[in-house]
């Protein structure tokens, strides 16, 4: 049996590629994005009895991050067009117990971060940013994951933290194997993860070249909102359907699956509403989270697609805008 390489030159290669790709900040490859955010989190010293603030309206990984440290996950509500979290509602949820901020660039579109990055200066917070859906995504020319003390990736079989600060990232690679569950990468999964960074560049082309055709045929739904500056890579193509919530959604969802377009529902429950992340502080009203879970569905856009199926897609959705 082949012997698994953990930490060997491919992951060092990897890093090394990476880097230079993110600003040339320093970059440690891990085995996952929970592990990413952990360890991030475990760099900064955050732990037991401190609030991080970060959205409901996300996957499930940035809250079981926060909790893992023994953290407090702390949630603000969203932005009802990008989906991403909203500065105002961040601000008005911070307290002294308050150490991070963790935007995530949700489906591909960049969080509102440089407005973010001002406010946490101003109150002394860490700024952690969950890329993992929105590699090559930017604001304002400024590529998402550099505006963060530390960021997170994804990369082909692993994931990727990134800091500018050397000893932040000497504390990530100790951490990495010094932890109970090792979270080290094998040369192996490198290997796929280097093939990867060499086609992202078209693979979002591609997408972004998927999305035009949707972006103007559909109507009866709400099209992915891009904010000036902002370049979306599109990793989901998340809809809005107009309704008065989940029952309109799920129906359309059934209807197009009818008709052969498997749509999927990205984010079916807000971490908030998660018994795992109730806590004293965690239970505030998010109307704009909640309308979001009840109304987004993410549309089979990818490059694989011809502009047959993309026309056929189209067409299905348009039959059931505004009637159901």
């Amino acid at each position: 049996m082949q012997q698994t390489t953990l930490q060997g030159a491919e992951v060092a290669a990897l890093e090394t590629e990476f880097s230079s790709g993110a600003g040339n900040r320093h970059c440690v490859a891990v085995d996952s994005g929970i592990a990413a955010l952990r360890l991030s989190l475990q760099a900064l010293g955050i732990g037991a009895g401190e609030e991080v603030i970060l959205p409901s309206f996300a996957p499930t990984a940035t809250a079981e991050a926060v909790r893992t440290v023994g953290a407090i996950p702390v949630f603000a509500d969203i932005d009802p067009l990008t989906f991403c979290l909203d500065p105002e509602a961040v601000a008005a949820a911070i307290t002294p117990l308050t150490v991070a901020v963790l935007p995530v660039h949700l489906f591909g579109h960049p969080a509102a971060v440089d407005t973010l990055s001002g406010l946490a200066e101003r109150h002394g917070l860490a700024i952690v940013e969950d890329a993992t859906q929105a590699q090559a995504a930017a604001l304002s020319g400024r590529k998402v994951g550099t505006y963060g003390v530390m960021s997170v990736f994804a990369v082909e079989n692993g994931a990727m933290v990134s800091t500018e600060h050397p000893e932040l990232a000497r504390t990530v690679r100790n951490l990495r194997s010094s932890s109970h569950n090792d979270m080290r990468m094998s040369d192996e999964c490198a290997a796929g993860g280097l093939a990867g960074l060499t086609k992202l560049a078209g693979a979002v082309a591609r997408q972004r070249a998927s999305c035009r055709y949707p972006d103007s045929a559909l109507t009866g739904v709400v099209v992915p909102h891009v904010e000036p500056g902002a370049h979306h890579v599109y990793h989901r193509y998340t809809v809005r359907i107009p309704g008065n919530g989940r029952p309109d959604r799920d129906a359309f969802a059934l209807a197009l699956a009818a008709r052969g377009v498997r749509a999927r529902v990205s984010i079916p429950t807000p971490l908030h509403r998660i018994p795992a992340n109730r806590t004293r502080v965690s239970g505030a009203y998010l109307p704009r989270t909640e309308a979001a879970a009840g109304e987004t569905l993410s549309l089979p856009v990818h490059p694989g697609l011809t502009e047959r199926e993309l026309e056929r897609m189209a067409s299905a959705c348009n039959s059931l805008g505004g009637v159901l």
